[in-house]
């Protein structure tokens, strides 16, 4: 059986910050208009996989084409049973990366939880170097969080760990139209804290989203952008960051707003997606998503990965390309790379 496959599990569905551009959408918004649509996220949980079949679920990875999990939400570090599907997954023989908002770190003994585990890597989402405009874009549901509980998050993790080498940390950064300079002010933020690696992502809405206009990037947008992603590779820094090749990814992004054909896309191949209610699709993509036919759709509800994830490794040209897309490039070819520990560029 091959193992070169990437699962980005989105495993429970709350999170205590209120992102009014959150991939999940907002928890006012669907207590009015509960989503029905097929792949559409929301924050409210009721339709959540229960914990024993994600148990079961997790036991079957071994031996299966999945090499490595990425652990996203919501915040799965908000369920304690994100840990023992952790220590299921490593028995397997899988990576595990952790996507975290920063904020469970600074509970006592999770830090050292994690390194207990094997985590190979936390990736934690900060999206900017002010923390007056980072807590305006990520404002925490009960007032109690904000951008110094993720940087104590982070220097609790770091200071657990040690001089051990994992897991290793990182930075993920939406960056927005109104903010290219984001790029590089989070870069030097990152490095300032002596994480791992950083990665600057395109923020992706759709089209009748209502922050759409307001923060997604147009095509006069493009060289501002260029240009701290320019500086970002140009200054030296022990940051691990991902291939240069993704800046063109990024830069072609935010240049359109009409989805692109990609050559040997990796959806469905080397990159699967679950959600929270247990749907499998091949990538996040929510064009992909929205153009499976129902008879392709799975679920890991009383699956076997080694089933699963059988399917030959034949790459597509995939006409779905979107923004959405840019941001699993690092996920899936870079990884093992920011996950290395030491990273000469």
């Amino acid at each position: 059986m091959r193992r070169d496959a990437t699962l980005l599990w989105a495993l429970r569905s709350p999170c205590s910050f209120a992102c009014k551009y959150c991939y999940f959408g907002t928890t006012e918004e669907h207590k009015l208009a509960p989503p029905s649509a097929p792949g559409v996220l929301s924050h409210l949980s009721r339709s959540d996989v229960p914990a024993d079949q994600l148990k079961a679920f997790a036991r079957t990875l071994a031996g299966s084409a999945i090499t490595r999990v990425v652990i996203a939400g919501g915040e799965p570090l908000d369920w304690p049973t994100t840990l023992e599907l952790i220590s299921l997954i490593k028995e397997a023989g899988c990576q595990v990366v952790i996507a975290t908002n920063g904020v469970p770190l600074t509970r006592p003994g999770m830090a050292y939880r994690l390194i207990d585990l094997g985590v190979d890597g936390v990736s934690v989402s900060l999206d900017s170097a002010d923390p007056h405009t980072n807590d305006q874009l990520r404002p925490s549901r009960s007032g109690r969080f904000g951008h110094g509980t993720v940087l104590d998050g982070i220097h609790t993790l770091l200071a657990a760990r040690g001089e051990q080498h994992a897991p290793r940390v990182g930075i993920y950064t939406v960056v927005m139209r109104e903010r290219p300079q984001e790029i590089t002010d989070m870069a030097q933020l990152a490095e300032h804290l002596g994480v791992d690696y950083y990665v600057p992502q395109p923020i992706s809405l759709a089209p009748d989203h209502a922050l759409f206009t307001k923060l997604t990037h147009r095509a006069e947008d493009a060289p501002a952008v260029a240009e701290q992603l320019d500086l970002l590779y140009a200054r030296p820094s022990r940051l691990a960051l991902p291939d240069p090749s993704y800046t063109r990814r990024f830069v072609a992004a935010v240049s359109t707003q009409e989805s692109g054909e990609v050559a040997n896309c990796f959806g469905g191949t080397r990159l699967y997606f679950a959600q929270p209610d247990g749907s499998i699709w091949d990538c996040p993509s929510d064009r992909k998503i929205a153009a499976t036919r129902p008879e392709e759709r799975r679920t890991l509800r009383d699956a076997d990965a080694r089933t699963l994830f059988a399917a030959p490794p034949v790459c597509t040209d995939c006409s779905h390309f979107g923004r959405d897309c840019v941001n699993m490039w690092p996920l899936v070819l870079d990884m093992p790379r920011l996950l290395a520990a030491e990273t000469v560029r």
